[in-house]
Protein backbone atom coordinates (compact mmCIF):
# COMPACT_ATOMS: atom_id res chain seq x y z
CA UNK A 1 0.00 0.00 0.00
CA UNK A 2 1.30 3.57 -0.74
CA UNK A 3 2.83 5.13 1.98
CA UNK A 4 3.74 8.90 2.60
CA UNK A 5 7.39 10.25 3.44
CA UNK A 6 5.55 10.70 7.26
CA UNK A 7 4.51 7.19 7.42
CA UNK A 8 6.06 3.72 8.53
CA UNK A 9 6.00 1.64 6.00
CA UNK A 10 4.10 -1.85 6.67
CA UNK A 11 5.55 -4.85 6.03
CA UNK A 12 2.52 -6.45 7.63
CA UNK A 13 -0.01 -5.14 4.47
CA UNK A 14 2.05 -7.42 1.83
CA UNK A 15 3.29 -10.65 4.23
CA UNK A 16 1.10 -11.58 7.69
CA UNK A 17 3.65 -14.07 7.50
CA UNK A 18 6.56 -12.25 7.74
CA UNK A 19 8.09 -12.88 11.27
CA UNK A 20 11.47 -11.13 11.32
CA UNK A 21 12.69 -7.85 9.72
CA UNK A 22 15.48 -5.47 9.83
CA UNK A 23 14.46 -1.73 10.12
CA UNK A 24 15.98 1.74 10.91
CA UNK A 25 15.07 3.38 14.22
CA UNK A 26 13.42 7.24 13.43
CA UNK A 27 13.23 7.92 17.05
CA UNK A 28 12.95 7.03 20.56
CA UNK A 29 11.20 8.84 22.90
CA UNK A 30 11.02 8.43 27.04
CA UNK A 31 7.52 7.42 27.97
CA UNK A 32 6.12 6.75 31.71
CA UNK A 33 4.32 3.54 32.01
CA UNK A 34 0.76 2.80 33.80
CA UNK A 35 2.55 1.77 36.72
CA UNK A 36 5.69 4.03 36.63
CA UNK A 37 7.48 2.08 35.08
CA UNK A 38 9.95 3.91 32.41
CA UNK A 39 8.81 3.25 28.63
CA UNK A 40 10.27 4.44 25.46
CA UNK A 41 8.29 5.14 22.17
CA UNK A 42 10.37 3.97 19.70
CA UNK A 43 9.21 4.49 15.67
CA UNK A 44 11.22 2.68 13.05
CA UNK A 45 11.24 3.42 9.29
CA UNK A 46 9.46 0.24 8.70
CA UNK A 47 7.78 -2.74 10.43
CA UNK A 48 5.80 -5.53 10.81
CA UNK A 49 4.66 -5.02 13.93
CA UNK A 50 0.60 -4.81 14.30
CA UNK A 51 -0.90 -1.70 15.57
CA UNK A 52 -4.41 -2.17 17.67
CA UNK A 53 -6.71 -1.63 15.29
CA UNK A 54 -10.20 -2.61 13.41
CA UNK A 55 -10.68 -4.74 16.54
CA UNK A 56 -7.63 -6.52 16.13
CA UNK A 57 -4.80 -6.53 19.35
CA UNK A 58 -1.24 -5.18 18.91
CA UNK A 59 1.39 -7.41 18.18
CA UNK A 60 4.22 -7.94 20.51
CA UNK A 61 7.95 -9.53 20.59
CA UNK A 62 11.25 -8.58 20.67
CA UNK A 63 12.86 -5.20 18.64
CA UNK A 64 16.70 -6.24 19.55
CA UNK A 65 17.11 -6.64 23.05
CA UNK A 66 13.74 -4.87 24.52
CA UNK A 67 10.60 -5.73 24.91
CA UNK A 68 7.96 -4.87 22.52
CA UNK A 69 4.88 -4.33 24.67
CA UNK A 70 2.18 -2.42 22.83
CA UNK A 71 1.77 -1.09 19.67
CA UNK A 72 -0.04 1.99 18.39
CA UNK A 73 -0.65 4.07 15.23
CA UNK A 74 -0.16 8.19 15.58
CA UNK A 75 -2.16 10.80 14.07
CA UNK A 76 0.51 11.39 11.76
CA UNK A 77 0.67 7.86 10.41
CA UNK A 78 3.90 6.72 12.33
CA UNK A 79 3.73 3.06 13.89
CA UNK A 80 4.73 3.50 17.39
CA UNK A 81 6.27 0.75 19.39
CA UNK A 82 6.45 0.61 23.17
CA UNK A 83 9.28 -1.01 24.65
CA UNK A 84 11.44 -1.49 27.97
CA UNK A 85 14.54 -0.03 26.49
CA UNK A 86 15.69 3.12 24.66
CA UNK A 87 17.40 3.30 21.04
CA UNK A 88 19.75 5.24 19.52
CA UNK A 89 19.03 5.91 15.67
CA UNK A 90 20.49 3.42 13.51
CA UNK A 91 19.64 -0.58 11.97
CA UNK A 92 17.86 -2.55 14.61
CA UNK A 93 16.47 -6.46 13.93
CA UNK A 94 12.64 -7.33 14.85
CA UNK A 95 10.96 -10.84 15.79
CA UNK A 96 7.45 -11.06 16.04
CA UNK A 97 5.90 -12.95 18.63
CA UNK A 98 4.73 -15.31 16.14
CA UNK A 99 2.00 -17.84 18.19
CA UNK A 100 0.42 -14.21 19.26
CA UNK A 101 0.27 -12.90 16.04
CA UNK A 102 -0.99 -16.31 14.38
CA UNK A 103 -3.27 -16.62 16.95
CA UNK A 104 -5.08 -12.96 15.52
CA UNK A 105 -4.96 -14.17 12.11
CA UNK A 106 -6.83 -16.78 12.63
CA UNK A 107 -9.58 -15.55 14.86
CA UNK A 108 -9.66 -12.73 12.46
CA UNK A 109 -10.14 -14.41 9.21
CA UNK A 110 -12.36 -16.72 11.15
CA UNK A 111 -14.77 -13.56 12.07
CA UNK A 112 -14.67 -12.38 8.35
CA UNK A 113 -15.86 -15.99 7.05
CA UNK A 114 -18.49 -16.39 10.42
CA UNK A 115 -19.79 -12.84 9.25
CA UNK A 116 -20.08 -13.69 5.71
CA UNK A 117 -22.07 -17.26 6.64
CA UNK A 118 -24.21 -15.60 9.03
CA UNK A 119 -24.99 -13.29 5.62
CA UNK A 120 -25.42 -15.83 3.67
CA UNK A 121 -27.95 -18.11 5.65
CA UNK A 122 -29.70 -15.30 7.37
CA UNK A 123 -28.66 -12.42 5.80
CA UNK A 124 -27.58 -10.79 9.50
CA UNK A 125 -25.28 -7.80 9.23
CA UNK A 126 -22.09 -7.69 11.25
CA UNK A 127 -22.41 -4.43 13.08
CA UNK A 128 -19.45 -4.63 15.47
CA UNK A 129 -16.04 -7.34 16.10
CA UNK A 130 -13.69 -7.78 18.75
CA UNK A 131 -10.99 -9.93 18.84
CA UNK A 132 -10.25 -10.41 22.84
CA UNK A 133 -7.24 -12.62 24.80
CA UNK A 134 -9.31 -16.14 25.43
CA UNK A 135 -12.72 -15.50 22.92
CA UNK A 136 -13.70 -13.35 20.66
CA UNK A 137 -17.20 -11.74 19.77
CA UNK A 138 -19.24 -10.32 16.84
CA UNK A 139 -22.51 -8.37 17.33
CA UNK A 140 -25.19 -9.36 14.53
CA UNK A 141 -28.07 -7.24 13.56
CA UNK A 142 -30.88 -9.77 14.06
CA UNK A 143 -34.26 -10.28 15.32
CA UNK A 144 -33.63 -13.49 16.99
CA UNK A 145 -31.10 -16.15 17.22
CA UNK A 146 -32.01 -19.98 17.76
CA UNK A 147 -29.46 -22.38 18.49
CA UNK A 148 -30.61 -24.59 15.41
CA UNK A 149 -29.43 -21.64 13.04
CA UNK A 150 -26.49 -21.33 15.14
CA UNK A 151 -25.47 -24.67 14.50
CA UNK A 152 -26.02 -24.11 10.77
CA UNK A 153 -23.96 -21.81 10.41
CA UNK A 154 -20.93 -23.50 12.81
CA UNK A 155 -21.20 -26.01 9.96
CA UNK A 156 -21.62 -24.01 7.24
CA UNK A 157 -18.07 -22.10 7.87
CA UNK A 158 -16.44 -25.61 8.94
CA UNK A 159 -17.48 -26.47 5.41
CA UNK A 160 -15.68 -23.61 3.96
CA UNK A 161 -12.48 -24.03 6.24
CA UNK A 162 -11.99 -27.60 5.05
CA UNK A 163 -12.54 -26.57 1.23
CA UNK A 164 -8.97 -24.78 2.03
CA UNK A 165 -10.05 -21.89 -0.22
CA UNK A 166 -7.39 -19.85 -0.89
CA UNK A 167 -7.66 -15.97 1.22
CA UNK A 168 -6.39 -13.40 -1.11
CA UNK A 169 -5.14 -9.32 -0.30
CA UNK A 170 -6.22 -7.28 -3.29
CA UNK A 171 -6.61 -3.26 -3.95
CA UNK A 172 -9.46 -1.90 -5.02
CA UNK A 173 -10.94 1.49 -5.99
CA UNK A 174 -14.39 2.55 -4.11
CA UNK A 175 -16.08 2.51 -7.15
CA UNK A 176 -14.53 -1.31 -7.91
CA UNK A 177 -15.78 -2.12 -4.58
CA UNK A 178 -18.97 -1.24 -5.24
CA UNK A 179 -19.33 -3.19 -8.52
CA UNK A 180 -18.11 -6.33 -7.14
CA UNK A 181 -21.00 -6.74 -4.49
CA UNK A 182 -19.14 -6.03 -1.10
CA UNK A 183 -21.06 -6.08 2.12
CA UNK A 184 -19.72 -2.88 3.80
CA UNK A 185 -19.94 -0.09 1.80
CA UNK A 186 -16.34 2.47 1.76
CA UNK A 187 -15.78 6.15 1.11
CA UNK A 188 -12.31 7.03 0.38
CA UNK A 189 -10.39 8.15 -2.17
CA UNK A 190 -7.06 6.15 -3.17
CA UNK A 191 -6.73 2.40 -3.02
CA UNK A 192 -8.53 0.56 -0.56
CA UNK A 193 -7.26 -3.21 1.45
CA UNK A 194 -9.70 -5.88 0.40
CA UNK A 195 -9.47 -9.34 2.22
CA UNK A 196 -11.19 -12.39 -0.65
CA UNK A 197 -11.86 -15.22 0.39
CA UNK A 198 -11.94 -17.55 -3.26
CA UNK A 199 -15.50 -17.33 -4.52
CA UNK A 200 -17.14 -16.40 -1.24
CA UNK A 201 -16.63 -13.16 0.19
CA UNK A 202 -14.87 -9.95 -0.25
CA UNK A 203 -14.31 -7.17 2.88
CA UNK A 204 -12.33 -4.06 3.34
CA UNK A 205 -9.87 -4.87 6.01
CA UNK A 206 -6.23 -3.31 7.39
CA UNK A 207 -5.79 -6.66 9.68
CA UNK A 208 -3.40 -9.71 9.19
CA UNK A 209 -5.29 -12.69 7.68
CA UNK A 210 -4.16 -16.79 6.99
CA UNK A 211 -3.59 -17.45 3.66
CA UNK A 212 -5.85 -20.45 3.48
CA UNK A 213 -8.97 -20.86 5.11
CA UNK A 214 -7.84 -24.23 6.22
CA UNK A 215 -4.94 -22.31 8.19
CA UNK A 216 -7.78 -21.15 10.58
CA UNK A 217 -8.20 -24.59 11.72
CA UNK A 218 -12.09 -24.92 12.84
CA UNK A 219 -14.46 -22.55 14.10
CA UNK A 220 -16.48 -23.03 17.31
CA UNK A 221 -19.60 -20.98 18.81
CA UNK A 222 -19.49 -20.71 22.14
CA UNK A 223 -22.18 -18.20 23.39
CA UNK A 224 -24.88 -16.12 22.25
CA UNK A 225 -26.52 -13.73 23.72
CA UNK A 226 -28.67 -10.08 23.45
CA UNK A 227 -26.80 -6.99 23.70
CA UNK A 228 -28.83 -3.68 23.49
CA UNK A 229 -30.20 -4.16 20.09
CA UNK A 230 -27.97 -6.49 18.77
CA UNK A 231 -26.74 -10.21 19.58
CA UNK A 232 -23.83 -10.94 20.41
CA UNK A 233 -21.93 -14.61 19.24
CA UNK A 234 -19.00 -15.34 21.13
CA UNK A 235 -16.71 -17.63 18.81
CA UNK A 236 -13.01 -19.06 18.74
CA UNK A 237 -11.13 -20.59 16.29
CA UNK A 238 -7.97 -22.53 15.41
CA UNK A 239 -5.70 -23.37 18.60
CA UNK A 240 -8.52 -21.75 20.81
CA UNK A 241 -11.45 -23.92 19.60
CA UNK A 242 -9.03 -27.24 20.32
CA UNK A 243 -8.22 -25.55 23.78
CA UNK A 244 -11.94 -24.90 24.54
CA UNK A 245 -13.36 -28.18 23.10
CA UNK A 246 -10.72 -30.23 25.65
CA UNK A 247 -11.80 -27.55 28.06
CA UNK A 248 -15.48 -28.77 27.89
CA UNK A 249 -14.70 -32.17 27.98
CA UNK A 250 -12.63 -31.94 30.72
CA UNK A 251 -15.62 -30.57 32.67
CA UNK A 252 -18.67 -33.21 31.13
CA UNK A 253 -15.85 -35.88 32.28
CA UNK A 254 -15.33 -34.87 35.82
CA UNK A 255 -19.57 -33.35 36.30
CA UNK A 256 -20.69 -37.67 35.38
CA UNK A 257 -18.10 -38.75 37.41
CA UNK A 258 -19.65 -36.71 40.09
CA UNK A 259 -22.92 -37.76 38.98
CA UNK A 260 -22.30 -41.24 38.68
CA UNK A 261 -23.61 -41.22 35.53
CA UNK A 262 -22.49 -41.35 31.91
CA UNK A 263 -21.81 -37.77 29.55
CA UNK A 264 -25.20 -38.27 27.82
CA UNK A 265 -27.02 -38.61 31.04
CA UNK A 266 -26.30 -35.63 31.95
CA UNK A 267 -29.22 -33.22 31.35
CA UNK A 268 -31.53 -35.86 32.46
CA UNK A 269 -29.31 -36.13 35.85
CA UNK A 270 -28.91 -32.44 36.44
CA UNK A 271 -32.63 -31.71 35.82
CA UNK A 272 -33.36 -34.38 38.76
CA UNK A 273 -30.39 -32.93 41.12
CA UNK A 274 -32.51 -29.47 40.74
CA UNK A 275 -35.72 -30.82 41.34
CA UNK A 276 -34.82 -32.60 44.48
CA UNK A 277 -32.83 -29.68 45.55
CA UNK A 278 -35.63 -27.31 45.47
CA UNK A 279 -37.98 -30.07 46.89
CA UNK A 280 -35.39 -29.95 49.89
CA UNK A 281 -35.57 -26.28 49.89
CA UNK A 282 -38.95 -26.01 50.31
CA UNK A 283 -38.94 -28.55 53.10
CA UNK A 284 -36.00 -26.67 54.62
CA UNK A 285 -37.79 -23.40 54.35
CA UNK A 286 -41.31 -25.01 55.93
CA UNK A 287 -38.37 -26.40 58.87
CA UNK A 288 -36.94 -22.42 59.43
CA UNK A 289 -40.22 -21.21 59.59
CA UNK A 290 -41.69 -23.69 62.06
CA UNK A 291 -38.41 -23.06 64.27
CA UNK A 292 -38.55 -19.73 63.99
CA UNK A 293 -42.33 -20.06 65.41
CA UNK A 294 -41.44 -22.17 68.28
CA UNK A 295 -38.25 -20.24 69.28
CA UNK A 296 -40.47 -16.89 69.26
CA UNK A 297 -42.70 -18.55 71.87
CA UNK A 298 -40.05 -19.72 73.67
CA UNK A 299 -37.85 -16.42 74.11
CA UNK A 300 -41.61 -14.71 74.78
CA UNK A 301 -42.12 -16.95 78.01
CA UNK A 302 -38.59 -16.93 79.15
CA UNK A 303 -37.41 -14.07 77.64
CA UNK A 304 -39.36 -11.04 78.68
CA UNK A 305 -37.47 -8.02 79.92
CA UNK A 306 -40.12 -6.36 82.30
CA UNK A 307 -40.49 -2.92 82.22
CA UNK A 308 -42.96 -0.17 84.13
CA UNK A 309 -46.64 -1.36 84.34
CA UNK A 310 -48.02 -0.51 80.79
CA UNK A 311 -44.98 -0.44 78.81
CA UNK A 312 -44.21 -2.97 75.57
CA UNK A 313 -42.16 -6.37 76.46
CA UNK A 314 -38.74 -6.59 75.37
CA UNK A 315 -37.23 -9.60 73.82
CA UNK A 316 -32.99 -9.43 73.74
CA UNK A 317 -31.15 -11.80 73.12
CA UNK A 318 -27.68 -12.73 71.53
CA UNK A 319 -27.16 -15.96 68.87
CA UNK A 320 -23.80 -17.74 68.81
CA UNK A 321 -24.57 -19.00 65.12
CA UNK A 322 -27.63 -17.03 63.79
CA UNK A 323 -27.79 -15.74 59.55
CA UNK A 324 -29.46 -12.49 58.80
CA UNK A 325 -32.31 -14.61 57.63
CA UNK A 326 -32.99 -15.92 60.29
CA UNK A 327 -32.65 -13.55 62.94
CA UNK A 328 -34.54 -11.40 60.99
CA UNK A 329 -37.44 -14.51 60.67
CA UNK A 330 -37.60 -14.53 64.25
CA UNK A 331 -37.84 -10.71 64.59
CA UNK A 332 -40.46 -10.61 62.60
CA UNK A 333 -42.24 -13.55 64.40
CA UNK A 334 -42.22 -12.20 67.86
CA UNK A 335 -43.19 -8.33 66.42
CA UNK A 336 -46.04 -10.14 65.56
CA UNK A 337 -47.23 -10.22 68.77
CA UNK A 338 -49.19 -7.24 70.56
CA UNK A 339 -46.77 -4.99 72.46
CA UNK A 340 -43.13 -6.54 71.34
CA UNK A 341 -39.90 -4.81 71.31
CA UNK A 342 -37.32 -7.14 70.09
CA UNK A 343 -33.48 -6.69 70.18
CA UNK A 344 -31.65 -9.61 68.55
CA UNK A 345 -27.71 -10.53 67.93
CA UNK A 346 -25.80 -12.84 66.22
CA UNK A 347 -22.10 -13.42 67.08
CA UNK A 348 -21.90 -15.44 63.67
CA UNK A 349 -21.36 -12.45 61.59
CA UNK A 350 -22.25 -9.26 64.31
CA UNK A 351 -25.84 -8.81 62.78
CA UNK A 352 -28.68 -7.15 64.18
CA UNK A 353 -32.30 -7.07 64.00
CA UNK A 354 -34.27 -4.84 66.16
CA UNK A 355 -37.77 -4.83 65.74
CA UNK A 356 -41.00 -4.09 67.55
CA UNK A 357 -44.77 -4.48 66.89
CA UNK A 358 -46.95 -2.03 65.07
CA UNK A 359 -48.48 0.80 66.62
CA UNK A 360 -45.67 1.30 69.21
CA UNK A 361 -43.92 4.40 69.61
CA UNK A 362 -40.33 3.92 69.57
CA UNK A 363 -38.25 4.53 66.34
CA UNK A 364 -36.29 1.53 66.20
CA UNK A 365 -34.32 2.85 62.69
CA UNK A 366 -33.48 5.79 64.98
CA UNK A 367 -32.35 3.43 68.12
CA UNK A 368 -30.10 1.27 65.73
CA UNK A 369 -28.15 4.28 64.43
CA UNK A 370 -27.72 5.75 67.34
CA UNK A 371 -26.33 2.60 69.51
CA UNK A 372 -23.88 1.89 67.03
CA UNK A 373 -22.27 5.08 67.02
CA UNK A 374 -19.52 4.87 64.76
CA UNK A 375 -19.57 0.58 65.46
CA UNK A 376 -21.14 -0.20 62.70
CA UNK A 377 -23.84 0.30 59.94
CA UNK A 378 -27.28 -0.55 59.44
CA UNK A 379 -31.15 1.39 59.23
CA UNK A 380 -34.30 0.43 58.22
CA UNK A 381 -38.29 1.38 59.25
CA UNK A 382 -39.91 2.83 62.42
CA UNK A 383 -40.46 -1.06 63.53
CA UNK A 384 -38.13 -2.52 61.72
CA UNK A 385 -34.00 -1.82 61.27
CA UNK A 386 -30.82 -4.62 60.94
CA UNK A 387 -26.94 -3.55 61.01
CA UNK A 388 -23.82 -5.10 61.74
CA UNK A 389 -20.79 -4.75 63.71
CA UNK A 390 -17.31 -5.68 62.68
CA UNK A 391 -16.35 -5.94 66.35
CA UNK A 392 -18.41 -8.92 68.21
CA UNK A 393 -17.52 -8.13 71.34
CA UNK A 394 -19.66 -5.08 71.07
CA UNK A 395 -22.96 -7.08 70.80
CA UNK A 396 -23.54 -7.02 74.09
CA UNK A 397 -23.43 -3.29 75.06
CA UNK A 398 -24.67 -2.44 71.86
CA UNK A 399 -27.95 -4.48 72.70
CA UNK A 400 -27.77 -3.45 76.58
CA UNK A 401 -27.76 0.11 75.48
CA UNK A 402 -30.61 -0.36 73.61
CA UNK A 403 -32.21 -1.70 76.05
CA UNK A 404 -31.79 1.32 78.48
CA UNK A 405 -33.16 3.26 75.72
CA UNK A 406 -36.38 1.58 75.68
CA UNK A 407 -36.66 1.69 79.06
CA UNK A 408 -35.84 5.56 80.00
Amino acid sequence: MPQSLSMTERLYYSDSFLREFDAVVVSSEPAPGASGEQRFHVVLDRTAFYPTSGGQPHDTGKLSLASVLDVFERDDGAIVHVTDMPFTPGRTHAAIDWPRRFDHMQQHTGQHLLSAVFIELQNWPTVSFHLGRDVSTIDLAAPAISPAQLEKVELRANEIISDDRPVAIRLCTAAELASLGVRKAVERDGPIRVLEIESYDRQPCGGTHVARTGQIGSLLLRKCEKVKQNWRVEFVCGTRAVRAARADQTLLAESARLLSCGQPELPAMLQRALEERQTSHRARQRLVEYLAGVEALLLLATELRPGKPGTPRVVQRIFDEADPDYLRLLASKLAAEAKVQVLLGSRSGGHIVFAQSAGLHADMNALLKECLAGAGKGGGTRDFAQGSVADLSALSSILSRALDRLRS
